[in-house]
Parts: C-alpha cells; structure tokens; sequence
C-alpha cells in the first residue's frame, strides 16, 4: 500500500511528516520519496542526499551537500554543510561541516562533533566534545569526554566513565594517539601529543609528549602443550 507522506500520523507517537515534494522543490535529492520520512519542522539544505528509510525528526537542521545514508533516524538534530551520515542513530547533538558519521554508530544526546571529525563503524558517542579532524574509526566508546584537535581514538578504546554511582570526565588534549583496546579510566587527562600504548589500562594522567604503557609483561612457556593436543 502507497502510504502518501504529508500529514502522516504514526500510531502511538503521533508524528507528523512533511510532503517530500516540497524539499524537493528547494533542492533536495530522494532516492526512494515514498520510504523516507522527513518531519514537519525539519530544514534541508540544498543538494543534500536523501537515501531510502530514513528518518528525521524534530527540530531537525541538515546544512547543503549532505548525503544522509540509508536507515540513518536524526532526532533534534544540528548538522553543518558536507557532512556525510550512514546507518546511523542521532540525536540532540551537533555535528560540525565536513563530518563522517557511521555506518552504524550512535550519537548520543549533548555530543559536538567539530569539523571534520571522523566517527566510524560501531563506534557510540555520549555528552562528548570532538575537536576538529579528530577521528574514532572502529568499535569505540566515547563518553563524557572532552577530546582535542587531531586526535586518534583507536579501535576497541573506552572512556571508563562510570564508577557505578557518578559519571566522570576524560580530557585528551590536541595531537593525542591512542592505541586499540585502551581503557581510560575516568576522571583522567591526556596530556597533548601522548601516546598511549594498545591494551592499556590508564588510571593515572599521562602528561604531555609522554608514552604511557600500562599492561602486563608477556611470559612465554617454552617447550608448554595444551593438554589437548598432547599425544
């Protein structure tokens, strides 16, 4: 059944969508008008991309030459010019021009993501502020973080924010390389141009240019058989 999309009331939430012809008409590209759903109130810049099964809504404002990927659902939300969002949930949070978002992440109420900030696959932002250029490629928790300009988050690190009773903050500052399966644990700082080794767990501030490992010594067992596979 072809359901039309202006004054579309979705049962239980009682939302209403706007006629996609009318973006159309100022400049905006539909994949698929008739399985994209674009709220009453939301605002689309020229050029922008919509592909099928989004949604957005709210007070939702997409800037120019955006491409809003498939599947992608946008709450509340504040997205600057050329920004670039796939398979992904977002809301209330603002994402700067020159923004790449997904496939498959989540940005979570009261994130600033500045320009040209790289949010990857898998990767879920909560209450954080990313400076520009910074990037979070791969399987990532950011939350409750202040995060400088040009900074790498590797694959699998956490901000360790949550105590069980209070939420606390982790700083890195410009330049910061963190390496794959860090744990930061909160309140924390590191300091500008750090690097922090893979598989570390950091507690303690790590001050400016430094290298902070913190991990066990690996010990191999020459000569040693898993039980299983001994004759």
């Amino acid at each position: 059944m072809n359901i039309p999309l202006y004054n579309l009331i979705m049962v239980g939430e009682k939302m209403t969508f706007a006629d996609n012809n009318l973006h159309e008409k100022n400049g905006v590209v539909f994949w698929d008008k008739n399985n994209t759903y674009i709220g009453v109130d939301v605002n689309i810049g020229e050029g922008t991309v919509i592909l099928p099964f989004c949604i957005v809504e709210g007070d939702t404002v997409i800037g120019k030459n955006c491409t809003i990927g498939a599947n992608t659902h946008l709450i509340d939300m504040k997205i600057g010019d050329n920004v670039h969002i796939r398979h992904t949930v977002a809301e209330k949070s603002f994402i700067d021009d020159g923004c790449v978002v997904g496939p498959f992440a989540q940005i979570r109420p009261n994130t600033k993501l500045a320009k040209g900030v790289k949010i990857g696959n898998f990767v879920e932002v909560k209450q954080s502020v990313i400076g520009e250029n910074s990037k979070a490629n791969h399987l990532s928790y950011v939350g409750d973080a202040i995060i400088g300009n040009d900074v790498n988050i590797g694959c699998g690190t956490i901000t360790v924010n949550y105590d069980g009773k209070n939420k606390h903050t982790t700083t890195i500052e410009d330049g910061v390389f963190v390496g794959c399966n860090a744990n930061l644990i909160a309140p924390v700082t590191i300091g500008k141009n750090a690097t922090v080794a893979a598989g570390s767990t950091i507690s303690k501030n790590v001050p400016p240019n430094a290298l902070a490992v913190a991990r066990a010594k690996q010990d191999n067992k020459e000569g040693w058989v898993a039980p299983k596979n001994r004759g």
